[in-house]
C-alpha cells in the first residue's frame, strides 16, 4: 500500500472538489492510489455532486434546535435549488442536525471566508507569540498548523461532525448533495446562550 501523503490527499481534494475526510477515506480504500482514488469518487457520483457548488440555492429552510434544558438553542438557514428537494425527509434532517451541531459545537462562521480578516490576523499573531522561542522558520509552521486546527474547531464546515466524528459537516453535506441531486449550502447561522450578550451570527 502506497502511504498516503498529504499531499496526496490535497491533490485528490483539488481533482474532485471532496473534502479531506471523504479525501483520505477514497485514498485508504484503493490503497493510496490516487488515479483510483478519484474514479471510485466518480463512481460514487460524489465529484458530481461537488460540481454543484456554483448552481443557484434559492429554496430550502430555515431550522431551530433547543437543547433539553432550555438554556442553549440555534438558527440556521440551509439553501438547495427546488422546494421539492426542501420537504424532503433528508433534507429536513440535515437541518436539523446542522442546527444541533450548531449548538453542540459552537462554530463562529459558516465558512473560513467568513470570519473577518482581524479575527484572522490576531489568532495568527497570538500563535505566532505562543511559538516565540522557536526558529523563524519553525514559528510561521507551527502558527499555520495552530490556525488550520483553529479553523477546524472555529468553522462549522470544517468541524467535525458530533453525530460521526470521523467525518466533517462539510462531508456530510456533500453526501446529502449527491443523493438529492442538488446543490445545498448553509446560508446563515445564530446560535443563542442564556446570559451570553454575543450571538453567533454568520
Amino acid at each position: 500500500m502506497a502511504e498516503i501523503t498529504a499531499q496526496t490527499v490535497n491533490d485528490l481534494r483539488k481533482r474532485t472538489g471532496l473534502g479531506l475526510m471523504e479525501c483520505k477515506g477514497l485514498l485508504k480504500e484503493t490503497e493510496g492510489d490516487l488515479k483510483k482514488a478519484e474514479v471510485l469518487a466518480k463512481e460514487r457520483n460524489l465529484v458530481k455532486a461537488a460540481g454543484r457548488a456554483g448552481r443557484a440555492a434559492k429554496a430550502g429552510r430555515v431550522e431551530t434546535y433547543i437543547h433539553h434544558n432550555g438554556m442553549a438553542g440555534a438558527m440556521i438557514e440551509i439553501n438547495c435549488e427546488t422546494d421539492f428537494v426542501a420537504r424532503n425527509e433528508e433534507f429536513r434532517q440535515l437541518a436539523k442536525d446542522l442546527a444541533m451541531q450548531v449548538v453542540a459545537a459552537s462554530p463562529i462562521a459558516v465558512e473560513r471566508d467568513d470570519i473577518p480578516p482581524d479575527v484572522v490576523a490576531e489568532q495568527k499573531r497570538i500563535f505566532l507569540t505562543q511559538a516565540s522561542d522557536k526558529p523563524e522558520p519553525v514559528r510561521e509552521k507551527i502558527a499555520d498548523g495552530k490556525l488550520n486546527a483553529w479553523y477546524a474547531e472555529s468553522v462549522l464546515l470544517d468541524q467535525k461532525y458530533v453525530k460521526d466524528p470521523s467525518i466533517t459537516v462539510r462531508d456530510m453535506i456533500l453526501a446529502v448533495n449527491a443523493r438529492t441531486g442538488e446543490n445545498i449550502s448553509v446560508a446563515r447561522i445564530a446560535r443563542f446562550v442564556v446570559g451570553e450578550q454575543q450571538r453567533t451570527d454568520s
